[in-house]
This record gives structure tokens, sequence and C-alpha cells, in this order.
């Protein structure tokens, strides 16, 4: 079984940011009672609620209509998923697979996730990005503490890479080949350029070799959005290179309303040295920032990726990169309200530290360095085996 995987610069696609959760929740559901050959669908973050009924119910009706539906949910992530959930999607003719339910003969492999968001419809649409079929992220349902994030909707020849991907995973889950053939996606004239990247854990570094690359390369800005900050040491030098080089580096992170204030706090550790190198530091505060972008000049990386080093070790990850000035222009109007929405920090003086923010900091070191060589067991495993 290959973990790499690895796709090509394609033109020809349509890519448009979705960054209201109204707007991008309306689209997704349109686009399932829309669709004509199949509906493929990968998430996390999956808890019974009104966000989720109503997906179980365009899922339901899409099955009724004799349309194949294929729903790979994350086994912990979908913890919250109540049985009967479940058994409703079932009823309804629905295939349901679930990544890496627990085996606890094999402990560390518990940790390897599925964090991958995806809907798949035909070969006409597509959408990716930070968002759960959670309440959490409903401003409807929670309107005074609803989680911000950010969907891109996509057409085009990339989809055929991002229905492969699908395809691994679900003969990894489900142990059998998908039932659904690709239906090919024209390219549009005119077009944008995009890559899918997918990162498939156990320490593959797809998506954020990638960024790296990308924020060395960078002229005039280079703008990262994400929910957890614990960036590899290469990362940050790459940043801190940049800002000291003149590029306008600013990062969006979490404020104190997040869902791991601990993770928060260590992850505020790293501000001293970026701060002190020229890299502004915006914390969002109207609600917790989910949201994973990345924009370097007119280069965009949207998806499930969070940039941080224990994503990197555990999780299955997939990001689309867009190369357009137009949607970077989409980004950019994004990101430019939700700065607007932060406070800013420029010195290190204006960041504050409670005393157990450092045993916190040894008790994650440990945990990493502990994933670390759990995850170099894994991989020489699997080597073994041919996998």
């Amino acid at each position: 079984m290959s973990r790499r995987f690895e796709a090509p610069v394609r033109d020809g696609n349509r890519f448009t940011l979705l960054s209201d959760a109204h707007v991008f929740f309306a689209r997704m559901l349109a686009a399932i009672d829309e669709s004509k050959h199949y509906v493929l669908a990968e998430f996390y973050l999956v808890e019974s609620g009104q966000v989720a009924d109503l997906f179980i119910a365009a899922f339901a009706r899409t099955a009724a209509r004799g349309i194949r539906v294929r729903v790979l949910f994350d086994a912990f992530g979908a913890r919250g998923l109540s049985d009967a959930d479940g058994a409703r999607l079932r009823a309804a003719d629905v295939d349901l697979v679930f990544f890496n339910m627990p085996r606890w003969r094999s402990f560390p492999r518990l940790f390897v996730r599925d964090h991958r968001k995806l809907l798949l419809v035909d070969g006409a649409a597509c959408f990716t990005g930070g968002t759960g079929l959670t309440d959490m992220f409903s401003p409807d349902v929670k309107p005074d503490s609803y989680w911000w994030d950010c969907m891109v909707e996509i057409a085009g020849p990339v989809l055929d890479d991002w229905h492969a991907l699908f395809a691994n995973t679900w003969k990894r889950c489900a142990h059998r080949e998908l039932d659904v053939v690709v239906k090919p996606s024209p390219a549009l004239q005119p077009g944008e350029r995009g890559r899918l990247a997918a990162s498939a854990g156990l320490g593959t570094k797809e998506v954020g070799r990638s960024v790296i690359k990308r924020v060395r390369k960078a002229r005039i800005r280079v703008w990262i959005a994400t929910a957890y900050f614990w960036p590899s040491n290469r990362l940050r030098r790459a940043l801190r290179r940049a800002a000291r080089g003149g590029v306008d580096v600013r990062l969006l992170l979490p404020g104190a309303l997040t869902d791991a204030p601990v993770a928060r706090s260590v992850g505020r550790l790293f501000y001293a040295r970026l701060l002190s190198s020229g890299v502004a530091i915006y914390e969002y505060q109207p609600s917790f920032s989910h949201t994973k972008l990345v924009l370097c000049d007119d280069w965009v990386s949207i998806g499930s990726s969070n940039l941080d080093r224990w994503g990197v070790l555990w999780n299955l990850d997939a990001n689309q990169e867009i190369d357009s000035p137009a949607f970077a222009r989409q980004v950019e109007g994004a990101l430019v309200q939700a700065f607007g929405r932060s406070v800013v920090l420029r010195h290190a003086s204006d960041v504050e530290h409670h005393w157990s923010v450092l045993f916190w900091r040894l008790l994650a070191q440990a945990i990493l360095a502990w994933s670390t060589r759990a995850v170099s067991r894994l991989r020489r495993r699997f080597t073994a085996r041919g996998l």
C-alpha cells in the first residue's frame, strides 16, 4: 500500500472561495441534490445535530434516486455521530465506512487519523477546506460561538485527482475497490492552474514541503491562517527569513476562543522569535478561527492541513493548491476582513505567558518525541511488509 500520492499541476480549473458557512453548507447540499452519477464524502469531524441531519437527509434523498453515495468518516473524529444516525445512513443504502476503527492491539496506530474534508459530486463539483459536519460550524445553531472556517468550491480537471485520492483511502479502509468510475472533468476556459497536495500520515510532508517552498520564493507577502500553531523548525525559519527580507509576513491564529487552550498557550512560546524578525501575528477575536489558508504572493493552499508537527506525524491531510491572481484576491479579501477582527501583536513584549505553560511545553515535547519514535517504528513495519 503506497503512502505517497502525487498529482500534477493542471490547468483549466475554476476555484471559488466560500468564507461564510451559510454559503458553503448551502452550496454543498445543493450539489448533493443536483448529483446525477455519484457522491463521495470524506470528513474528520462529524457529530449528530442539525448540520449532520441536513447532510444525512441529503445523502438519503440522493441514494433513493439510485445515485451511488459513498461516505468515509474518521472513526475518532466522528465519535459524536450517534449509532442511530449511522443506522439511518445504512438504511438509506448509503455505503458508510469508518477510517481506522480502534484496535487496542496496535496502540500507536490509533493516532493515525483521516483529517481530510472532501465532498466530490460527479465530475462537476468538489469542495474542500477545514469544516466538518457538526453544529460547531453553523452560525444558525451557534450564532455567538460558531467556528469560523473557509471552503473552496472546485470545478475542472483537478477533480480527477481528488477522486483518485478518495479511491485510495476507500480501498485502505473498506478493503475493496471503490465501485464508482470517475466521471472525467473537462478543462474550463478561461481556467486556473491548480494541484492537489496530499499527505498520508506517518511523517509524510507533501503539504508542508510545498508551503515551505513557496514561502521561500515569496517576494511580496506570506499570509498564513491556521487553527493549531506548532509549525516545524523549517517553516519557522522560512517565515523569519522572509520577514527579515522585507516580505509582508502575517499569521492569523486563534485568540482566547479555542477548543485547545493548552495547545494555544504552548504555541505562543514560538511568538517571540517570529515577532523579533518582523512577523506580525493576528489573534482572531470574535470566535474560534478554525480556517486553514496559505497565501504566498498569488499562490494559495487551502484544505485540511494545520501545518502542525502532530498533523505531519499522524494525519491524512489534503490541500488544494491554486496559482491564480484572481483567486488570490478572493483570499486576500477574506483575510483582510479577519485581520480587522483580530488583535495584532508586533513585539515580544505584547505576549504574556502563564507560569504553567513551561510545564505543558515539556510535556508536549515528550509526547512529540514519543510520537516520532512510534511513527518511525510503524514506517519500518510497513516497509518490511512491502506496504
